[in-house]
């Protein structure tokens, strides 16, 4: 198929003048902001006191994003579309508001930046300057739903925004820089879950301006038929629009911009339509600028347009070199900016008319600040799925098999917003009675034997994390919900998507005209301690560690037990707004401890004692045995009801925790426990034995701070691991009941001697169990069957 178009119906001369307008003027704001600390429409001679003295900001991708954002303003408005502008190369920061401040929106939500002289004097001191906005486009940009601090993620973001969004178009610019990340590269088959028929559409722009930082840009330097075969094959029909010339550019990209919304709305209507949907041939735009385009070409006798040394500040000595200085107001002549401005500092009429107005503007369309058109989900009430729970441990279930059951009644109740993400591990999380009621997304080829595949589908698997969270975000931040479920060792993948996102919630709580968004939900399984047949690899609890780190109002961390605790746990993460919520709950078969009303009422707790399982009946106790997470849970009860047995007279406090953040003071989280609390569930001068799932400092850091932190032990994993059994795994880590049994009679003051023969048991018992699995290959029937069962059970022998 052809990539040139057919230019005969350009621009007219008028529409060509008002599109070259609105780019200077865009080109010169810009570089204003990166340079000017006064003096913004140069009404007298540039001198050094009027430019900052820390240079900051990107110039390089600049006019090209100024380019793009212009000719889709022309497109807006001749087709009343509903679209938003994702800007992959992030730095252009610059570009962006510089658009918004002509679009009106910028001094609509900031008021003291006005469109006059004065305003775009602080919209220049404000850029990359101490107290005033990044240099990226960043959640303080209206219009932006994608944080620019780091690149890979524009696309998928652009695909996650569209699914379920039938009306709109995203346009979304990807930098030549950033096609070269690993995430970008997998995003382009995103087109393969994006059904026309009700999904909008996103319209790639590949921007080739030649350079990264300091190096040449593959997509760039390879042959253009080979980068168009790789378009091709990846479901796009590419159309290239490439020059120097701004007149002869202009022209190529309007047509261009018309006939890929065409064929756009030529897809959607036959989609549309009641025939049979396939997956298209989506239209995308290569486009080819230089890098700095309009830039100084020569700065210090070395070329500078259409090279790397364009990509930050082509004039780095501006207060200093008075060539550099005069340089600089050159450049900024050139764009003649006595014609694209009044005397008030305003755009001038061809200029302000350009762009769409109200909702329309790119920088003012609602589905950009989803917190705005955010819904409540309609949410089944999750008491019931109650599993029946006659006694502590008498059933067992998979905690996460219980869940998919309501998951499967959300997504039938919220059929345009919730979507369950993950990457191929649905059912093997054990959540697969969602495919009940629908299939997984997806628009590609089928055959005989495939399983729930469906145009309509409201599960989006693919193979990649990267693309998982990418689609969730823009999902999340244009006004839906949904659930991320990952093995929890490789949802690491995504350490850095989450630092940007938490990133995002942390500004966006302090800018007042955006308003919440649903929460992002993590349920983790196939956890660490059930990983025990992948082995090694696949052993890894620390996402909970680097969730952590993120600010304290932002992040949550949840570990419910069982199967009740989890179906109140997920309930309350999908009513919540604006957190990043971490669940971590197993998928095999395992002990329910709680009723339906226990759970509730403990997960609103968020740590409890289990007087059931403590012997301490109301007084101080001996020693208290903590725990947080499914296994370590089973392990303590188990470790409890062997002191019971054998030490009837210690005085055993049992506590679970399911919300981690309690153990911090509350003046570090708001769920945090004051410190007189605390002091009255784990005492203050009493051992404590706490059996944590992840990585034992954790718990350590999260308490330093309490007046018992000394006489606080805890086990958890600690890096070891292997492929064995799941007894021998909790052994592996000295998490198991007998170590947990050891650790109480080295702790507890006085009780080492007359437990000497109790001690040597538990070690004899380690090494039965481990010389149990090494001949037979399964865990000893003692251990594995082992039941929780009350003192008062008739059936206790």
């Amino acid at each position: 198929m052809d990539t040139a178009v057919d230019l005969r119906s350009p621009l007219t001369d008028d529409e060509l003048r008002r599109l070259d307008a609105y780019w200077r003027a865009a080109n010169y704001l810009t570089v204003g902001q990166i340079y000017l600390l006064d003096n913004p429409l140069l009404r007298e001679p540039l001198t050094p006191e009027h430019v900052k003295p820390r240079l900051l900001g990107h110039w390089g991708t600049s006019p090209g994003l100024n380019l793009i954002y212009a000719h889709l303003n022309r497109a807006i408005v001749a087709r009343d579309l509903s679209a938003i502008y994702i800007t992959g190369p992030g730095h252009g920061g610059p570009a962006l508001v510089a658009n918004t401040w002509l679009e009106g929106t910028y001094s609509e939500l900031y008021h003291d930046i006005g469109r006059d002289e004065a305003g775009m004097a602080r919209l220049f001191r404000q850029f990359s300057f101490p107290g005033g906005i990044p240099s990226h486009v960043a959640a303080e940009v209206p219009g932006s739903i994608h944080e620019g601090g780091e690149l890979g993620y524009a696309l998928s973001h652009a695909y996650g925004a569209a699914f379920d969004n039938p009306d709109l178009l995203v346009a979304c610019v990807v930098g030549d820089g950033e096609a070269e990340t690993g995430p970008l590269a997998g995003s382009w088959l995103s087109n393969v879950f994006l059904n026309p028929a009700r999904d909008g559409a996103v319209l790639p722009i590949l921007h080739l301006n030649g350079y990264k930082i300091a190096n040449p840009t593959v997509l760039d330097r390879i042959p253009e038929s080979d980068l168009l075969d790789l378009m091709r094959g990846q479901g796009y029909q590419p159309y290239v629009v490439a020059g120097d010339d701004p007149a002869k550019v202009h022209q190529s990209l309007a047509a261009t911009l018309d006939r890929a919304l065409d064929e756009i709305a030529e897809i959607q209507r036959r989609a549309r339509s009641g025939a049979t949907v396939e997956r298209p041939r989506w239209p995308m735009i290569v486009l080819r600028t230089p890098k700095g385009w309009t830039g100084p070409r020569d700065v210090d006798g070395k070329q500078v347009e259409g090279t790397y040394r364009a990509h930050q500040v082509p004039l780095s000595a501006v207060r200093s070199n008075p060539e550099h200085l005069a340089e600089l107001e050159r450049w900024l002549r050139s764009y003649r900016p006595q014609e694209l401005f009044d005397a008030t500092g305003a755009p001038v009429a061809e200029v302000a008319d350009l762009p769409p107005r109200g909702p329309r503007r790119m920088s003012a369309n609602p589905v950009a600040n989803g917190g705005s058109l955010l819904r409540d989900l309609v949410l089944p009430d999750f008491r019931d799925y109650a599993v029946e729970v006659p006694r502590p441990g008498a059933t067992i279930t998979s905690a996460t098999g219980e869940l998919g059951k309501w998951i499967r009644d959300v997504i039938t109740a919220n059929p345009q917003t919730f979507r369950l993400f993950g990457p191929d591990e649905v059912a093997s999380n054990r959540l697969q009675a969602a495919f009940e009621v629908t299939g997984r997304a997806w628009m590609a080829g089928t055959v005989d034997g495939d399983d729930h595949l469906s145009p309509d589908g409201r599960v989006m698997e693919v193979l990649s994390e990267h693309l998982c969270q990418g689609w969730l975000e823009g999902y999340l931040l244009t006004g839906r919900h949904g659930i991320f479920t990952s093995y929890e060792a490789f949802i690491h993948i995504v350490d850095s998507m989450v630092n940007q996102h938490a990133k995002w919630l942390k500004v966006t709580r302090g800018i007042p005209w955006r308003q919440p968004v649903a929460s992002l939900n993590y349920l983790l399984s196939s956890h660490v301690w059930r990983q025990d047949h992948n082995g090694f690899s696949h052993q890894d609890p620390g996402f909970i560690d680097h969730v952590m780190n993120k600010k304290a109002e932002v992040v949550r961390v949840y570990l419910p037990p069982d199967a009740n605790t989890l179906l109140s746990t997920m309930d309350h993460c999908l009513r919540s707004r604006h957190y990043i919520n971490v669940v971590v709950a197993g998928k095999q078969p395992a002990p329910s401890w709680l009723t339906m009303d226990e759970a509730i009422a403990h997960c609103r707790r968020g740590v409890g004692i289990w007087d059931w399982a403590s012997t301490d009946d109301g007084s101080e106790p001996d020693v208290v045995l903590a725990c947080a997470g499914d296994v370590p849970t089973l392990e303590t009860l188990a470790a409890a009801d062997l002191l019971r047995q054998h030490l009837p007279e210690l005085k055993v406090r049992v506590i679970n925790v399911v919300d981690l953040m309690r153990l911090q003071p509350a003046a570090e989280h708001p769920h945090g426990l004051p410190d007189s609390e605390f002091d009255t569930l784990f005492t203050r001068d009493k051992p404590i034995i706490f059996a944590y799932h992840g990585y034992p400092w954790l718990i350590h850091r999260l308490t330093y701070r309490r007046a018992n932190h000394d006489n606080l032990h805890v086990r958890g994993y600690k890096e070891e691991g292997t492929t064995t059994t799941p007894f021998d795994m909790v052994m592996l880590n000295d998490l198991d009941r007998f170590h947990l049994v050891i650790d109480v009679i080295d702790r507890v003051p006085g009780l080492a001697a007359r437990a000497a023969h109790l001690r040597q048991e538990m070690t004899d018992a380690r090494q039965s169990a481990r010389d149990y699995t090494r001949r037979f290959g399964e865990d000893d029937p003692k251990v594995a069957e082992w039941r929780w069962v009350r003192e008062t059970d008739p059936t206790n022998p």
